[in-house]
């Protein structure tokens, strides 16, 4: 059905749900699944005092441990380490702008729902499809 798939995971218990999709949707052929994890800036995600921690090596920290843990998804689904990408910013530009380099036909992301508009699609989610140029897959993956 699709011959480039991107999935999106946030590196929680509910990304391998997201994956299970992205598989079937490619009918268990991972040659053509890439794989994505976006670390959102420290100084972005947390509100803290910028002068009692150094912001860098948390930054650092953070990416080093995302890095990881795909690599450890990508070695399950025997993914080529080109088709494993651990970017900075947020999630929703960095995901479609990623989609469009490579020229995917869908991306994968899941969704935990929370209120308002947030109940159908994660914020993340919505975000990704304002501007997205293909298919884009919602995995409901219960509530966070």
């Amino acid at each position: 059905m699709y011959s480039t798939i991107l999935v999106a995971v946030d590196l929680s218990k509910d990304s391998q749900k997201v994956i299970d999709k992205a598989l079937a949707a490619a009918k268990g052929d991972t040659s053509n699944i890439h794989l994505v994890h976006v670390v959102e800036p420290v100084a972005a995600a947390y509100s803290m005092d910028i002068y009692a921690v150094n912001i860098n090596e948390i930054q650092q920290e953070a990416i080093t441990m995302a890095e990881q843990k795909l690599k450890e998804i990508a070695q399950r689904l025997n993914l080529d380490e080109a088709k494993v990408h651990t970017l900075l910013g947020a999630p929703g530009p960095e995901i479609r702008n990623l989609a469009t380099e490579i020229g995917v036909d869908a991306i994968v992301i899941g969704s935990h729902g929370h209120s308002g508009w947030k109940i159908l699609l994660g914020s993340t989610a919505i975000k990704l499809l304002h501007g997205a140029d293909c298919d884009v897959l919602t995995v409901h993956v219960g509530k966070e």
